[in-house]
């Protein structure tokens, strides 16, 4: 199932688009709300697509490469080619959308927003840029109980084996109370530290801080929809800054 919010302004140029995953939660994300306020701004057409999940979104978000430890994510390929050989086709029959990929963009939260950045990062000529709300970087190849070490995290294990560098943009969410997991004991939760290794990983890559990779810090901010609808309106906004 699908939600859409279109959102139009006199223009016969081509919609923009900005597919998010967990879009049964659009909601409580006050998506409604947020799409017609970033309309007011616009210069052009663009399309909010929510595209919804169950209870199987354990398996069906993740790597699409590699399921973690206890084999969740074994569906991501799966979702992958659904979004990229069905989900695009079909609305593109249906919106005179876009063939740059400048105009693409993809979001998720938690472990759906693991998901949109795998998708963005392994299919550049796609999406341009993605957005993560809490991100599940933890996603390991290994129990913490069975010899895991950091090297394990199977997102931060792609981006570094990575040899040709995607020319996109990324945007990072995290919640100061997100969770009160420390895996070190270095006063660090893990969500903060997870996202904020991931970065380091791809400013090796040569992107950097504060120009294609954004990080938002929400203080008290909790791994909920009430803390990512405060910050989805900033999202929207920067999917389509540097395309108006």
């Amino acid at each position: 199932m699908l939600i859409t919010e279109p959102m139009e302004v006199k223009t016969s140029r081509p919609w923009s688009v900005i597919l998010v995953f967990d879009g049964q939660d659009f909601p409580a994300l006050h998506a409604s709300q947020a799409t017609h306020s970033l309309a007011s701004r616009l210069s052009k057409n663009c399309l909010l697509v929510g595209i919804h999940a169950n209870e199987n979104r354990i398996y069906e978000y993740g790597v699409a490469a590699q399921a973690d430890y206890a084999n969740r994510g074994d569906r991501a390929s799966q979702t992958t080619q659904f979004v990229l050989n069905e989900l695009i086709v079909y609305l593109k029959s249906k919106f005179p959308l876009s063939s740059n990929r400048a105009d693409w963009s993809i979001g998720g939260f938690s472990l759906s927003g693991l998901m949109a950045l795998d998708i963005a990062w392994n299919h550049p000529d796609y999406f341009s840029k993605a957005g993560v709300f809490s991100g599940s970087f933890w996603w390991r190849q290994k129990a913490l109980d069975h010899g895991y070490e950091d090297s394990d995290r199977i997102m931060h294990a792609l981006i570094r084996s990575t040899k040709q560098i995607p020319d996109s943009s990324f945007w990072f969410q995290v919640g100061t109370q997100d969770e009160e997991d420390d895996r070190d004991g270095d006063g660090v939760i893990d969500s903060i530290a997870d996202t904020l290794d991931l970065i380091a990983e791809i400013e090796r890559k040569g992107y950097q801080w504060g120009k294609n990779v954004q990080y938002l810090e929400v203080k008290n901010g909790v791994h909920a929809p009430s803390t990512w609808a405060t910050v989805f309106p900033d999202f929207l906004h920067w999917t389509q800054e540097a395309i108006e």
